[in-house]
């Protein structure tokens, strides 16, 4: 077990009759907002929603600069939601009782319901993905004695009260988005969460005047794909956002959205209950 895998501090090992705890005598120094870390299996980690909500969110940006295998194993987690959208490059997954591995190109994205068994397998250069999760802190476990991919296959098992989703942006329908010179595509994670967290991708679909989005949810997280676009929370001061920022509000509060680029491209999340 691993514990959290963003920044590793506790690590339990067992086998032989024997059980070892490693634990580090003072908490590791935090990464700032927005600075990069190393993480379980050398992935590269930022943070993406700072405070994480108290402890009940983390949205982490991932990456690994140089492509090939990677050294992982067959894990799961102990969440109660977690999805991976591959935001560049390629990578190579398997998961218990979805068939044989899969390749996630970008745009692509998955619901990795609670204890799942998965591996990462191998990647091209300069991948990366984007992870919501809750809890932000959660124990990874290694499972030795599972095999993937497993014989059994069933697309629709019941984990925890939620199913696998795997969808892939070739085979997205966009539809109308929440105001004119907006489109969206849902990624079915509401679906299949029993509406404890929904996502979709939305894009510009010519020009898009100033928009209000109202939070009557725990909270909103926004990560800019492409492009660039002008955002306001509440009475804040409105910030200028590009490729890669991100920002979130929660219940109650309003963001206006204004002085989107044409090749404007954003993934957001609506956690639609307390975790």
């Amino acid at each position: 077990m691993i514990f959290p895998a963003d920044a590793p501090r506790v690590v339990k090992l067992s086998g032989h009759g024997v059980r070892v705890c490693l634990e580090q005598e003072e908490k590791s120094q935090q990464v700032g907002d927005g600075e990069w870390g190393t993480g379980r299996a050398g992935m590269q980690y930022r943070d993406l929603i700072p405070g994480r909500l108290d402890g009940r969110y983390i949205a982490s940006h991932i990456r690994i600069p140089n492509g090939g295998p990677v050294p992982d194993y067959v894990h799961h987690h102990d969440i109660e939601f977690q999805m991976i959208y591959c935001y560049s490059g390629w990578v190579k997954v398997v998961y218990e009782d979805q068939g044989p591995p899969f390749v996630m190109q970008a745009g692509d994205c998955v619901l990795q319901p609670p204890h799942i068994r998965h591996r990462v397998l191998e990647c091209s250069d300069q991948m990366e993905v984007i992870e919501v999760s809750s809890p932000a802190e959660h124990e990874t476990h290694v499972d030795h004695d599972m095999q993937l991919p497993n014989a059994s296959i069933d697309a629709n098992r019941d984990f925890g009260g939620q199913r696998f989703v795997r969808h892939q942006s070739s085979k997205a329908e966009w539809l109308p988005g929440p105001c004119a010179g907006l489109e969206s595509r849902d990624l079915g994670i509401g679906e299949a969460t029993n509406g404890l967290v929904s996502v979709q991708v939305i894009r510009a679909a010519g020009p898009m005047p100033s928009t209000a989005f109202s939070c009557d949810s725990e909270m909103v997280f926004t990560v800019v794909l492409q492009g660039n676009v002008v955002v306001r929370r509440g009475e804040e001061a409105q910030e200028s956002l590009v490729a890669g920022d991100a920002f979130h509000f929660g219940a109650g509060l309003l963001a206006a959205l204004s002085e989107g680029s044409s090749d404007l491209e954003l993934l957001q999340v609506v956690a639609n209950r307390a975790a």
